[in-house]
């Protein structure tokens, strides 16, 4: 993970700069050039700060739901009658079993491509090596992962189809098995005991919690894939998260939120709550300055011929200076033109 990566993330409120720096502002200076005005004799301000050297960091908070991610739903392709389904919040693993009909069992493959066709001697593609490999996971040997089913593949499936207590065919048909990314957890069971096996059986997402964001376009720019985050739960309790997919798609809201937005997902690690749903705060810093000179926002002045100042306080005495501000961030700004440990007014 790079540098950039590892930005942490927190997610607090922030109003912006420009509303910090418009409620600080209280003074417009007129005939004002150059770097400083001529000393200026006169009280001591109430309210003082220094020019402190600091790291800034400008954090940002949105809104985010904890959940499994998106369901996908497990249709059946044969006919015959539903003998055995998994409990919901289950979780099926490579080769187990997703669903049963007339006692034979559907197990779970992992890949990418479903199974479209009878997989027999002679076939070649892409669906024949998503199988090749699913035996070769599940310990049978003695064919080649080479998208080619040959006799050698023909024996591993009917090694496998004995194993399950299946009709060994040595083929496989589109809907004696289940294709999915990775385990599934089992959220909604769509049919019964003694339902016929055609159409939607379960409902099923992945195994890993993740949090989801619909993050305004305006700030798609502050986050990027690899990023950490904070995450804090319901109860108040913050976990880490990490940026692990950032939306290419703009979506506009409906109803009274138009927003447009783009969906960010974030991984988390270290859930101790068996959270299966959850509205959470996610925090990203969207901004960081190290090693910089910062002031009180409220030292900043509105100079007439534009730009910033602030009151340098000298003793009894003070002036004028004018300053070029950074970035703004937990009630502080950025400063250049100052040194450091100099004393400046904070108007109350």
């Amino acid at each position: 993970m790079t540098q950039d990566a590892r930005r942490p993330l927190r997610l607090l409120a922030w109003s912006g700069g420009a509303a910090l720096l418009a409620a600080a502002v209280v003074a417009a200076v007129a005939g004002f050039g150059g770097d400083a005005a001529p000393a200026v004799a006169g009280r001591t301000p109430p309210a003082t700060a220094q020019v402190v050297r600091t790291t800034l960091t400008e954090t940002k908070t949105v809104d985010g739901t904890l959940g499994y991610g998106d369901p996908i739903t497990v249709t059946a392709r044969s006919q015959g009658t539903i003998t055995w389904l998994p409990s919901e919040g289950s979780t099926v693993t490579r080769g187990h079993a997703v669903y049963s009909v007339d006692a034979d069992r559907r197990p779970l493959l992992y890949g990418t491509m479903p199974l479209y066709r009878t997989l027999r001697d002679g076939v070649e593609g892409k669906d024949v090596e998503l199988l090749e490999r699913n035996l070769g996971k599940l310990g049978y040997e003695g064919f080649d992962v080479d998208g080619t089913f040959t006799w050698a593949t023909r024996e591993a499936v009917e090694d496998w189809q004995d194993d399950l207590g299946l009709d060994v065919t040595g083929q496989v048909e589109p809907g004696d098995a289940v294709v999915a990314r990775g385990p599934l957890r089992v959220a909604d069971l769509k049919k019964a005991l003694g339902d016929g096996a055609s159409g939607p059986v379960l409902t099923a997402t992945g195994t890993r919690r993740e949090v989801r964001v619909d993050l305004d376009v305006a700030d798609e720019h502050l986050v990027r894939k690899g990023m950490e985050a904070t995450v804090e739960l319901p109860d108040g309790t913050t976990v880490d998260g990490e940026i692990s997919r950032v939306g290419k798609v703009a979506a506009q809201g409906t109803g009274d939120d138009t927003a447009t937005t783009v969906e960010v997902t974030l991984s988390v690690t270290g859930l101790k709550k068996a959270y299966d749903a959850a509205p959470v705060d996610v925090t990203i810093v969207a901004d960081w300055r190290e090693d910089v000179l910062a002031v009180p926002v409220g030292a900043l002045l509105a100079l007439a011929e534009g730009g910033y100042g602030v009151q340098v306080v000298d003793g009894a005495a003070t002036r004028y200076v004018a300053v070029e501000t950074g970035l703004f961030a937990d009630g502080q700004v950025e400063v250049t033109g100052l040194e450091e440990g100099t004393t400046v007014a904070v108007p109350a």
